[in-house]
């Protein structure tokens, strides 16, 4: 066992006397600089390698990703911006009833029914509400209407962003409609050639920041994470853009992106305020064009649609109209559970949250550009 022992010792020493094959260029003198510690750097100014996991967190860092992720620098307006002096109600019976006085609408006296509402998509707005028997009866401006013909309605809460300083990347809300599942599968890989789903899924109107865009088969992919994509139809992306429209005389505007439904607020060059919309269908289309606000009501009704086209609407107290484009106006829907996909009549619906918002930032003149980045939004004078 010594000898061995013994041997092997020699063994070693001969194999660290020999020297190492000479390569051209080598500068014995000069040791090899260590890795750098994982890290972003900008250089090699540190004097070390440029491996490793500070070359994979450099890279990464270039896309735009950085470990933690670094979150979008935004914030949610006021929520007291929610709140409204009136509650709604959808009228659900065909030439409902509104009653002169409560003693009349408890008692059914048709001798003092101020209005019948048309056939329609009707709401009314009510202050008050009183009890008898198994009924309830609602106060509205023009008399009382009881719960046998209309149903109290909930007005969502859902807020956009503000934003300190213009993001570096594109964003959006995720939307589920046009998913399978309630929730958005994320994918390895852009595109449906493979069945490379990662297990993880977003949720309807999750917040998410775009990395970088690809298409495929004429429809887009975005890069939400490393390694992690999703379709086009499930994002609606607002893409900063601080020079102003052409036409725009001044540092602050409105844009409506009628493809991705949504809305974005500029002021001195810089993205302010974004949110979701929902703008017209055919054939009331919300036209691309260039527009000013000429007109601001707090709350206003709004009525219109043909009986022979069966769009017939009429909506109480609708808050914070600003009219741009002839009877086209933003405004606050209460009657919109969801956002994020065209389904007025011509208008820009907003929640009543972001509507406040954009009242309260938004003055006479200013500048609305409204644009359909696919080209298909017809322009009124082809409408």
């Amino acid at each position: 066992m010594r000898k061995y022992i013994i041997f092997s010792l020699i063994i070693v020493s001969f194999l660290l006397a020999v020297p190492s094959p000479v390569t051209a260029g080598t500068d014995y003198g000069k040791p090899s600089p260590p890795l750098c510690l994982p890290g972003v750097y900008t250089g090699l100014e540190s004097g070390c390698s440029p491996l490793g996991p500070m070359q994979y967190l450099t890279e990464m860092a270039a896309q735009g990703f950085f470990f933690p992720p670094l979150p979008l620098s935004a914030f949610k307006p006021d929520p007291a911006l929610n709140q409204i002096d009136y509650r709604y109600a959808v009228v659900t019976k065909d030439r409902a009833p509104i009653y002169q006085t409560l003693d009349a609408a408890i008692n059914n006296n048709s001798k003092f029914i101020a209005r019948r509402i048309a056939p329609g998509f009707n709401y009314v707005s009510y202050t008050d509400v009183a009890v008898a028997g198994s009924k309830r009866f609602f106060h509205t401006e023009k008399g009382w209407i009881s719960s046998d013909h209309v149903s109290p309605s909930t007005t969502s809460q859902f807020q956009g962003l503000e934003f300190p300083q213009t993001p570096a990347t594109p964003f959006g809300w995720v939307l589920n409609y046009f998913s399978a599942t309630e929730k958005v599968a994320v994918k390895h890989t852009p595109g449906y050639e493979e069945d490379d789903y990662t297990g993880r899924s977003v949720e309807h109107l999750d917040l998410i920041q775009i990395y970088e865009t690809k298409e495929i088969n004429d429809w887009y992919w975005y890069k939400i994470a490393p390694g992690e994509w999703i379709f086009q139809t499930a994002i609606a992306k607002v893409t900063p853009n601080t020079t102003p429209p052409a036409g725009v005389n001044s540092d602050r505007w409105i844009e409506i992106n009628l493809y991705e439904q949504t809305i974005s607020v500029y002021e001195n060059r810089e993205l302010i305020f974004a949110t979701l919309v929902a703008t017209g269908t055919a054939p009331t289309w919300t036209y691309p064009g260039l527009f000013q606000i000429y007109e601001k009501l707090p709350v206003t009704d709004m009525r219109g649609g043909t009986k022979a086209e069966g769009n017939v609407y009429y909506l109480e107290n609708v808050p914070w109209t600003m009219y741009f484009d002839d009877r086209r106006a933003l405004h606050g829907a209460y009657w919109r559970p969801m956002l994020g996909f065209p389904q007025s009549h011509g208008c820009v619906n907003l929640s009543v949250g972001d509507a406040h918002w954009l009242y309260n930032w938004a003055e006479l003149g200013d500048w609305v550009y409204v644009w359909d980045p696919t080209g298909k939004t017809p322009l009124e004078d082809e409408g």
